[in-house]
């Protein structure tokens, strides 16, 4: 995701985004994956590239899932929490890409992803910042929380998450965080380019548009 905050339609590629950045970042071997939130399945090219045996879909709405059929071994349309009994386990990295900020209790389906995973699975979320500077700036400023129709304030996100928020959602549900990346971060390293002293240290949670965080079964 950009590091602006987006107005306007959403990109005709929005449910194609191969994610390429995240995928990456995974670690190795990919193993069985299941890729919650998968879209139109972009992403499938790349997990076969990096080595994944079989990759899982799910996704909530039912054009962008045919189009994943093609490139995922199986998809299952539907409220991700309501489908995950029609796959069988275990799978050793778990994608949940710009997902629980969506739901109305994230927890319940990161409770069932952990019995979906094996013992030493990972789990790769995403999840936009509640700490961006712009939110910040947005409600102290200007008055409104600013609601666009997809980005860092979508207007169909239910949940918001700080980097310590998301940290307690996972631990909860049986998951050990092993690594959070602030998006701002991960883009200069993605370029090459030092990161200022602010982006690492207590002041970089004000400066990502997204939280990325990995996590290992337990």
């Amino acid at each position: 995701m950009a590091e602006t905050i987006p107005l306007g339609s959403k990109p005709v590629d929005y449910y194609g985004q191969p994610r390429m950045d995240l995928i990456d970042e995974l670690p190795r071997p990919l193993g069985r994956v299941l890729d919650v939130g998968c879209g139109e399945g972009g992403a499938g090219d790349l997990l076969r590239a990096a080595g994944a045996e079989s990759i899982g879909g799910i996704e909530i709405l039912p054009e962008p899932a045919a189009k994943a059929r093609e490139r995922y071994d199986q998809v299952e349309v539907g409220d991700a929490a309501t489908v995950l009994d029609r796959f069988e386990g275990p799978f050793d990295t778990i994608l949940c890409y710009d997902v629980l900020e969506h739901l109305v209790d994230p927890g319940a389906l990161v409770r069932g992803l952990r019995g979906l995973s094996t013992r030493h699975g990972r789990l790769h979320v995403s999840v936009p910042n509640a700490r961006h500077v712009s939110l910040l700036r947005d409600l102290v400023v200007r008055g409104t929380f600013g609601y666009a129709e997809w980005g860092h304030r979508d207007a169909t996100h239910l949940r918001w998450f700080t980097r310590r928020d998301i940290v307690a959602l996972l631990e909860e549900a049986g998951w050990s965080v092993r690594s959070t990346t602030p998006s701002a971060l991960h883009k200069l390293q993605e370029l090459g380019i030092p990161a200022p002293r602010r982006l690492v240290g207590a002041g970089g949670e004000f400066f990502a548009v997204q939280w990325f965080v990995l996590a290992e079964s337990r």
